[in-house]
This record gives C-alpha cells, sequence and structure tokens, in this order.
C-alpha cells in the first residue's frame, strides 16, 4: 500500500503564493496590468495556483494552497476534490500538452500547501485521491507550512 506524503517545510521554502494561471478552458477576464493576481485556493477550482517544471525531479510540478483551517465540511472537502480533478484533467486530458509541448511525457506531481495538518474526512479523502492518482502514476503530497518561522530542530536553512 502506497502512503500519502505529509511534509512539514520552514517559511523560507514556499513558493510564491503570486503564481497563479488560470485553466486554459477557463473563462479569462481582462484586467489592468497592474491588478492583483487573481484568487486562487483550493475555492478556485478553475485557476493553477503554482505551475512549473521541476528540473531535479523531470516532473511538472502543481501546487494548490488551503489557507483555511481543516473543518471536515463538506464544502470544503468538495472543493479540495473539485480542485484535484482540475489538476487531473489538466495533466492528462491535454491541455498541459497543448499549451507546453515541451513538457510531453513529463510525469505529474500535486502538491497541496495548507496551514494545517488535515485530519478527519480530509485526511481520509487526501488518502483516496493519492491511491488512485498513484495508478496514473502522479506523485500526491501535502505539505504543511510552518508559518512560526521555525524550522524545528536540526534545521540548517536559516
Amino acid at each position: 500500500m502506497a502512503y500519502l506524503i505529509v511534509a512539514a517545510r520552514c517559511e523560507s521554502h514556499k513558493l510564491s503564493l503570486n503564481s497563479r494561471f488560470p485553466m486554459p478552458n477557463a473563462p479569462e477576464t481582462a484586467q489592468p496590468a497592474d491588478a492583483a493576481p487573481p484568487p486562487g485556493g483550493v475555492e478556485q477550482a478553475g485557476v493553477i495556483d503554482f505551475f512549473a517544471h521541476d528540473t531535479k525531479t523531470d516532473e511538472v510540478l502543481l501546487v494548490m494552497f488551503e489557507s483555511r483551517p481543516w473543518d471536515d465540511s463538506d464544502l470544503q472537502l468538495f472543493q479540495v476534490q473539485e480542485k484535484f480533478n482540475a489538476y487531473v484533467s489538466f495533466l492528462l486530458d491535454g491541455e498541459l500538452v497543448d499549451a507546453h509541448p515541451e513538457l510531453t511525457g513529463k510525469k505529474g506531481r500535486i502538491e497541496l500547501r495548507c496551514a494545517e495538518m488535515p485530519e478527519g474526512r480530509a485526511l481520509d479523502l487526501l488518502n483516496a485521491i493519492h491511491d488512485q492518482l498513484a495508478l496514473q502514476e502522479i506523485r500526491v503530497e501535502v505539505i504543511v507550512e510552518d508559518r512560526s518561522g521555525s524550522c524545528g530542530a536540526g534545521c540548517a536553512c536559516h
């Protein structure tokens, strides 16, 4: 049985929250160049919060952010599931290759970066998503951000 990877990362290693890209099939809205980035996070299934090619692992990396506390609500779990569905669709249904042909054949990794450790039904859902996507050779990782500025004992990044 495969296990969901849950890791804690320090503040200095977090990805930019301003790196947001609309999904190719999402309706576009004109915004001035100096406008704030569009809203993202788990609540916005039609937005890729962060997208990159990880050259160290040679994977396409899609990151989603959940800044809210885990409340085990049906709404939050539905939003998480819809966001994963959109990301998987982007990876598997040709949208990625259409937009970035140079990434054809790359394996995918989806990271959920959250402020708190998921528990209860949220953790159950994430484990089920992890196991299903492993069958498609898509890695799923949950990263709990340490917003205290401390990485804990043994950290050498500061």
